[in-house]
């Protein structure tokens, strides 16, 4: 994982899911090369993170299915 503080300076175009509310509280996605960055919808000018392309997808997928334990628990 690489940190960007300030992720409005990426030349990023961002997108949010499409299950994403109207209050804007997500994140959002974008390409940049061969990995994904990653931003909190709600502070554009923060941080984003970028994680290879694979990483992602295999986060994606155990989101997907459930394989994810609460931090809580």
């Amino acid at each position: 994982m690489t940190h960007f503080p300030v992720a409005s300076e990426l030349p990023v175009s961002w997108q949010k899911a499409k299950a994403s509310n109207a209050n804007d509280n997500c994140v959002e996605c974008g390409i940049l090369g061969a990995a994904i960055v990653v931003r909190d919808s709600k502070n554009p000018d923060g941080p984003a993170h970028r994680y290879p392309a694979r990483v992602f997808a295999d986060f994606v997928q155990a989101v997907g299915a459930g394989g994810l334990s609460s931090v809580n628990d």
